[in-house]
């Protein structure tokens, strides 16, 4: 069995399929725990930037980003967040989160918000308009307008996510192997 064959089980699982509640997540997540210390595996990570080109590296206390150059950036474009926490001194705690650029996902979150907000605002202005006798099909259509919205959105960050599950894969790909070079059993639980 490959060294990290379980976690990247675990990652196939979270990228490719949600089952139940988990539906609707747009940003796969896992979480591994790992037999080293949590400062070498994060040495490990700030020592592959200079072993490679392929990424881009960043390093701030216990999180890890792995991103792709801005040449190879587009809208939806992955990358990956790692935290890793200590345990003890010999365990540490690997959290991993795949998304879109963040402030991308600001943006997208945003959009989220304002649909919402006018969709309790129109729906405040029909019950108004609705126990004072008057015409309300208008704030009506604006809210069924706000679902529709929401749905799109909803499709667009699906899609996003379904169209970036390759570059997800090298993402974990280049995680599997800087862990892989610091002798991480993962095949132990």
């Amino acid at each position: 069995m490959d060294l990290n064959k379980k976690l990247y089980i675990e990652v196939q699982k979270n990228i490719n399929q949600m089952p139940g509640a988990n539906d609707i997540v747009l940003r796969p997540r896992f979480k591994k725990e790992l037999n080293k210390n949590n400062e070498v595996l994060l040495k490990a990570f700030e020592d592959s930037k200079t072993e490679q080109s392929d990424f881009i590296v960043t390093r701030i206390d216990n999180h890890v980003f792995i991103k792709f150059p801005k040449k190879e950036q587009q809208f939806w474009t992955p990358q990956l967040h790692l935290e890793i926490d200590e345990v003890d001194e010999k365990t540490s705690i690997l959290h991993g989160l795949f998304g879109p650029n963040p402030t991308v996902w600001t943006m997208f979150m945003f959009l989220h918000f304002i649909v919402a907000c006018l969709f309790i605002g129109f729906g405040i202005w029909a019950y108004t308009n609705w126990k004072l006798g008057e015409d309300f099909i208008i704030q009506i259509s604006i809210m069924v307008l706000m679902v529709i919205i929401w749905f799109t959105l909803y499709f667009a960050g699906s899609i996003g996510k379904s169209s970036s599950k390759n570059e997800m894969h090298k993402l974990n790909d280049f995680m599997n192997g800087v862990l892989e070079k610091t002798g991480i059993d993962l095949t132990q639980k």
